[in-house]
């Protein structure tokens, strides 16, 4: 699909988001981390230790299953599907939804999975919350710090509901992932005047990646 020139290279971008997550846990002043914090940090840790396996490694399929498990307690999708289509969700039929929430989530999945299984060299520096954990809905500041690289600036949006605490944002060095992917949609249904011709591309970009093996360079979420 055609992106907007700020997310050029959207899978190189995506790298950054829960690969980030992939390294090791630094606390600022080495506080107890808060709840939403400890979402973040729990998650890593399981998609670390687990994708850096020969078994995952070696099958994306199998990886991928696996990712979705780990994440989908912890990220938001109904509400990440709604904020990103935007004025379209409104006049979407509940078919539409249904397939578009799949398809764009499939799309999360596997680039989460391309990105651990490729990268784990990666510390998280948590920054001071700006809202006290009892908020609904708060920012998880954090760095990602690399060897021989200056800090990334990471932050998550989190909100609060029955479940837990779960992403529906991620905002890297100030650019959001969820405005970038509306931009990027909402341009491609205006061209195409047809809500079904993105998710057909989405489906025909899933279905190629998941045949793809781990490491190709084309299992990511980059548009063609």
């Amino acid at each position: 699909m055609k992106l907007t020139k700020s997310i050029s290279g959207v899978g190189a971008w995506l790298v950054s988001l829960w690969l980030i997550l992939g390294g090791v846990s630094i606390a600022l002043a080495d506080e107890a981390l808060s709840p939403p914090q400890q979402v973040i940090q729990r998650t890593s840790d399981q998609l670390q230790v687990s994708l850096q396996k020969p078994e995952y490694k070696a099958n994306f399929k199998k990886a991928t299953a696996l990712v979705d498990q780990i994440i989908n307690p912890n990220v938001d999708f109904d509400r990440v599907s709604i904020l990103v289509l935007g004025k379209h969700w409104r006049t979407a039929t509940p078919e539409q939804r249904e397939h578009f929430k799949q398809e764009f989530r499939l799309l999360m999945v596997r680039t989460y999975t391309t990105a651990f299984t490729e990268y784990s060299n990666w510390k998280i520096r948590y920054l001071p919350m700006e809202k006290d954990s009892s908020e609904k809905k708060v920012m998880v500041k954090t760095e990602i710090l690399q060897a021989g690289g200056q800090p990334v600036a990471v932050n998550y949006r989190m909100v609060q509901d029955g479940a837990g605490w779960k992403v529906y944002d991620i905002l890297i060095e100030g650019i959001s992932l969820l405005q970038n992917y509306r931009a990027s949609f909402s341009d491609e249904i205006e061209q195409t005047g047809s809500l079904d011709q993105l998710i057909a591309h989405l489906a025909e970009r899933n279905a190629g990646a998941m045949k793809e093996p781990v490491g190709s360079g084309n299992a990511n979420g980059s548009g063609s």
